[in-house]
């Protein structure tokens, strides 16, 4: 038996970023929960399990351990983009922006509408300094997910920078 869910079990993904975007209304909470919970599924309970393994050694502050059990993930599940996109988080936390940048593009190519991996990318682009790219980034993610609050204050702060009036 397949543990992958039929087209009816799995849910609309484009009502659900339909809902995400609107302003108006706590809709959105569902819709943001719903999206990460589905993207948390690769379809496969093992596959799963690393990538739970990984987030669980990347907030015991194990990196090394971490980006063990996520290369373990991205090389079994490579069009699986959540491997990709926690993988660059533990990258970025062991200070490996390179790697990082090129998990995030990964996992942005596997999956286009993956406003973390977006909000993560205008973070380590702030922090080496591009602050163009930053921007770009920081808005692609709030025209997918309009109340990241990570991304709100990433835009307000570069925007502010732009215009001198940063202290």
């Amino acid at each position: 038996m397949s543990s992958t869910l039929s087209a009816q079990e799995r849910p609309d993904m484009d009502a659900l970023f339909q809902q995400l975007a609107k302003p108006e209304g706590e809709g959105w909470r569902i819709a943001e929960s719903d999206i990460l919970r589905e993207w948390s599924k690769s379809g496969s309970a093992s596959m799963d399990l690393l990538l739970q393994r990984g987030q669980a050694a990347l907030d015991e502050g194990e990196i090394e351990v971490a980006i063990g059990h996520l290369t373990a993930l991205t090389d079994h599940a490579p069009e699986f983009a959540e491997g990709f996109q926690t993988r660059a988080a533990a990258y970025a936390t062991a200070g490996q922006f390179g790697p990082a940048l090129a998990d995030l593009a990964k996992a942005l190519q596997l999956e286009p509408r993956h406003f973390a991996a977006l909000t993560q990318l205008g973070a380590m682009l702030e922090e080496s300094g591009d602050t163009e790219r930053a921007l770009a980034a920081y808005r692609a993610s709030l025209k997918i997910h309009p109340h990241q609050q990570e991304a709100i204050d990433g835009v307000e702060r570069l925007e502010r920078l732009q215009s001198g009036t940063e202290i």
